[in-house]
């Protein structure tokens, strides 16, 4: 196929980009990708949709006030950027002028379709520029979507552990479906294909972190069976750090590439953009990559892995040497970063503790951990080695602070100095160490700090809200209505925890919810821990280490020894992560600490009282990371 010569043709109205493999074909000026002829399908998209409502870049904004308004987002000037035995890159650009303030996104914005010869497939990327001088205004979310043929693609995977054959799109309709207590949610009640009926669907159920978003997709199982997928071969323009979840693919069919949201985190990964504040961004290249099997004997799911492998080449080629645009930085104009992580925990080891497996990042300066809460600007993220070592290539030049995190330690690493990455340079950091929060020997724990309340107890859902993936699935937690569960399993009296005899993978609720009364009522909560402390030193201080999760609109209180004394500690009203609603385990992290004066304390047993008062919605709580609680230094 390689031989077949590139053609781009222009139909007044559309343009086509074809390869002999594939035949993308998109309005013009809009930049709408409207067709796409693979394999003897004459388009993989949906035909019952209107042109606009098949592949195309979208947004949400607002002005400073004013209500988020959706965007698809529709070129005004087509151009022809390069078109070569290789190579076909088309422009669709939409300019913004002062006569448009109000009324559209004060943004200059160049969509990009790429097409190389003897790919199966094409890519796509986009230029977003606010001028300074330009009014104020944010951006909820920006994304790239895919609506495919409900008649052809009905088996979706998103990772190896969570694929699965799909509801219709019709069966979510008032008639098929029953609204759920979130919006999304939708109880199958009369569906098509009378093997979903009793299922929920919901598209948050299918989200992933950023990490973890490198290939996902459809699949026509019809002979010949072919493959629809978004492979992202790099997370350096997706905000939020590599914990950020974001959807995926969902009852549409849908595929989305989803580069800036507030899911999972609220606000604040809204970013919001000032009057007097330039910005320009690349977002991509995503490559849609199409696969086929004519062989009868295949198993169709086959080509998940094909899928995965193209995935693989993808994330090798990264950066890119095709674009042609210059604000795309090529890979001779990057930058790379070498180190070692290092741990120094004099409780945990006399030794320094190689970091292993841990976070390390470069993003804009901040203070230490603001990289989770950064939506502006590209971050470029690796793992270490179990000896700590670790390698970030193919950063844009600039001026950064490196971050890090390691699982099985709190709180967050920051190197004091800015780093600076020049075209070709290779910085080799010192050994770094990370000295973590820790004031003295630890008394009792809770959990394990990774930022996530997955190690907690996550029920069986109610068996009339039954997502099947989820039956005997490491994600138990996706499923829906878990919330409703703590209710029915402590009806009258909040969860007690015992140290030293408790399990908390079976007795720590997952979530600290509210509690529900009535069908329009609900009460805050207040845990209990209970612990036995010999000898206690009355003239030092303890200290309380609360690693939390996620929250949503909630606030932690924390009491000792008395549950109706004024708090020791309140957190205020904190986050909007709506991970409870959304089947996520986790969203934002908060690290607190409490001093305990040893005189609070008493020889024997003592309790600690958590309690979470805010109430007025059954989607309110936190979930916990991990708890620790310390002797004095």
């Amino acid at each position: 196929m390689s031989s077949v010569k590139l053609q781009l043709q222009d139909k007044g109205n559309h343009v086509v980009m074809d390869n002999g493999i594939a035949r993308v074909t998109l309005s013009k000026p809009d930049g709408i990708v409207t067709g796409i002829e693979y394999n003897g399908i004459d388009n993989l998209l949906e035909v019952l949709n209107e042109e606009s409502n098949r592949g195309y870049w979208d947004l949400v904004w607002s002005g400073p006030g004013t209500a988020g308004t959706f965007d698809v987002i529709k070129g005004t000037k087509f151009e022809v950027i390069m078109e070569t035995e290789e190579q076909i890159e088309i422009s669709f650009t939409r300019k913004w002028d002062p006569s448009q303030e109000g009324k559209a996104v004060p943004l200059n914005i160049d969509k990009r379709f790429v097409m190389l010869r003897g790919s199966s497939g094409f890519y796509t990327y986009a230029i977003y520029e606010h001028l300074k001088e330009w009014p104020a205004f944010s951006i909820a979310e920006t994304r790239i979507a895919f609506k495919l043929r409900k008649d052809k693609f009905h088996y979706m995977a998103i990772t190896d552990d969570r694929q699965r054959f799909m509801p219709l799109p019709d069966d979510r309709l008032p008639d098929r479906g029953q609204a759920l207590a979130y919006p999304e949610a939708v109880l199958l009640v009369n569906p098509v294909e009378p093997q979903f009926k009793g299922e929920v669907d919901d598209k948050y159920q299918y989200s992933c972190e950023n990490k973890d978003i490198t290939v996902h997709g459809w699949i026509c199982t019809e002979q010949p069976s072919v493959g629809f997928w978004l492979i992202t071969p790099s997370h350096e323009y997706r905000t939020g750090g590599p914990q950020k979840q974001n959807l995926t693919s969902h009852v549409g069919p849908t595929a989305l590439a989803v580069f800036m949201s507030a899911h999972y985190t609220g606000e604040d990964l809204v970013p919001k953009f000032s009057e007097g504040e330039a910005w320009k961004k690349v977002f991509g290249p995503v490559f849609v990559y199409l696969n086929s099997s004519t062989d009868d004997d295949n198993d169709p799911l086959w080509l998940w892995q094909d899928a995965k492998s193209q995935m693989n080449v993808e994330v090798e080629s990264w950066p890119y040497s095709f674009p042609a645009s210059d604000d795309y930085v090529k890979a001779e104009q990057r930058g790379n970063v070498v180190g070692r992580l290092l741990v120094q925990d004099r409780y945990v080891d006399k030794d320094f503790i190689a970091a292993n497996r841990g976070y390390v990042g470069l993003a804009l300066p901040g203070a230490a951990g603001s990289w989770q809460r950064e939506c502006k600007d590209y971050q470029f993220w690796t793992r270490t080695d179990e000896e700590g070592f670790f390698y970030i290539n193919g950063v844009r030049p600039g001026q950064y602070n490196l971050y890090a995190w390691i699982p099985g330690f709190i709180g967050d690493y920051k190197y004091d100095d800015i780093i600076t990455i020049t075209p070709g340079c290779y910085m080799y950091m010192e050994d770094l160490v990370y000295q973590p929060p820790r004031n003295g020997a630890t008394l009792w724990e809770i959990g394990f700090p990774d930022r996530s309340a997955a190690e907690f107890y996550a029920p069986d859902p109610n068996p009339k809200y039954i997502n099947k993936l989820y039956q005997n699935h490491p994600d138990r937690f996706r499923q829906y209505g878990l919330w409703e569960r703590y209710a029915e399993l402590y009806p009258d009296k909040d969860l007690v925890y015992v140290v030293g005899s408790s399990d908390y993978s079976k007795d720590w609720f997952y979530a600290q919810v509210t509690r529900k009364k009535d069908s329009k009522t609900y009460q805050g909560t207040t845990w209990q821990i209970k612990f036995e402390l010999k000898n206690i030193d009355k003239d030092h201080t303890y200290t309380l280490r609360v690693a939390i999760a996620s929250a949503t609109f909630a606030e932690l209180q924390v009491r000792v020894n008395d549950a109706n004394a004024s708090p020791l500690f309140t957190s205020g009203l904190i986050g909007r992560d709506n991970s409870i609603a959304r089947h996520g385990i986790h969203g934002l992290y908060w690290l607190f600490n409490v001093e305990v004066a040893g005189s609070k304390l008493v020889g024997g047993e003592n309790t600690l009282f958590l309690t979470q008062p805010r109430s007025i919605s059954p989607f309110q709580g936190i979930m916990y990371d991990y708890i620790r609680f310390e002797a004095p230094s």
